[in-house]
Order: C-alpha cells, then structure tokens, then sequence
C-alpha cells in the first residue's frame, strides 16, 4: 500500500507471526480536501467579519471546486482513499433515458491480489462557456462496489439531467440547464487520475426549472 516507513514491513511481518491475524481492507473516501498550506484553503482571505457581517467570498467554489478552479496542488483531494488492492475503470457509457435520467455505466475491476471496496465518483464538467461562473466540474452520484481479486462488474450510477447539469440563476430566481454538451468524468476521486474514464452527454434546449 506504500505506507511510510518500515510500516509495509511490519505489517507483513506480524501477520506471518499470527496466522489468525484479520487485516480489513479499509475502502474509505475523504469527504473533504486537505490542502498543502493554510493560505491555499478557500476561506483564508475570507475569514474576516465587517459591521458584524461575515462575507462568503468563495462564491460557488467551495471545496475541491476551489482548488480546481485556482489550479491549487493539494495534499490529499476529495474522494481519496487507500486500499491494499487497485482497481481500474473501463468502457464508460452515458446514457440519457426517459424521464430525464442519466444512466452512467462503467466496468470497474480489481486488478490487485486481495479482496477490496471501491467508490466509483460521477462528475460533470460543463462542455462550453456557461453564461455564469461554474465549477470545472462538480460530483452529481457515486455507488460502491466490492470485488474479489480479477473480478470485474458493471457498475450503474444513475441521476437526473435537471440535476446534473443546472446551475441557480440569480436573475430568475429558477435553476438553469444550458443547452450543449455536457462531459462526464468517472474517477475514484475528484484528483482526476489516468485511471479516470468520460463520456458525454447533450442537452438541446436551454430550460429553466423551480421546485423539486
């Protein structure tokens, strides 16, 4: 797994020792990002309070919408885990189904030598200059999976297009969905990695929506 130091050693070592020793293959995901210094966080020109009123200055780039957007290297990015196994993704496929759902498919397998768990992450980028400012891309659904080593299985994350691709508007007080295409990444973090698959998907017409 590349722990630091000696760890990978020792580890293998007291499971010889113990051959009832259980080792659990964590599948866990940051729900936040770590940045590599303070002044990289989003709120640091922000944490300020004028006449009892504290400004939001991060607009919608809060989060890893921030780092992405400032082009800021992290430490560990949202969505990150550690596993004792790897896995990869392939043949991506987007689908737009009735009803205004969006089917995202993808094969995930475990290519490492011991069972694991992973989180396959959704994202959708807008594919063309939005009238307003949009994060680079922002997380829409997510499903996991385990697998046992050289399996592989067809993962299904669905969504709904109003919602995946809108943003508020400010004007109209009604969220917006641009018309054009709409690209879809599938990665194991929001760090898009050469083990990220896309797709795309088009909306034809502009609409605007309230409620639900």
């Amino acid at each position: 797994m590349g722990l630091p130091g000696l760890l990978d050693e020792l580890i293998s070592t007291v499971a010889k020792a113990n051959p009832k020793t259980v080792v659990v293959n964590q599948s866990g995901k940051l729900p936040l990002t770590f940045p590599r210094r303070l002044r990289d966080n989003p709120a640091f020109l922000n944490f300020r309070a004028e006449s009892s009123r504290i400004l939001y200055g991060e607009d919608v780039y809060v989060g890893y919408r921030y780092y992405e957007f400032a082009d800021r290297a992290v430490l560990f990015p949202f969505g990150h885990g550690l596993s004792y196994t790897s896995f990869t993704f392939s043949d991506v496929s987007v689908t737009a189904a009735a009803g205004g759902r969006l089917i995202v498919e993808v094969t995930v397998n475990n290519t490492g030598a011991v069972r694991g768990a992973e989180v396959v992450q959704v994202y959708v980028a807008p594919g063309q200059k939005a009238r307003v400012n949009r994060p680079v891309k922002e997380l829409k659904g997510f499903a996991k999976v385990v697998l046992e080593p050289g399996h592989s299985e067809r993962v299904t994350v669905e969504a709904q297009t109003k919602y995946a691709a809108a943003y508020w508007d400010e004007t109209s007080h009604q969220w917006c969905v641009e018309a054009g295409e709409y690209e879809v990444i599938v990665s194991d973090s929001s760090a898009v990695s050469d083990k990220a698959v896309r797709g795309s998907f088009k909306v034809d017409e502009t609409y605007w929506w309230i409620g639900l």
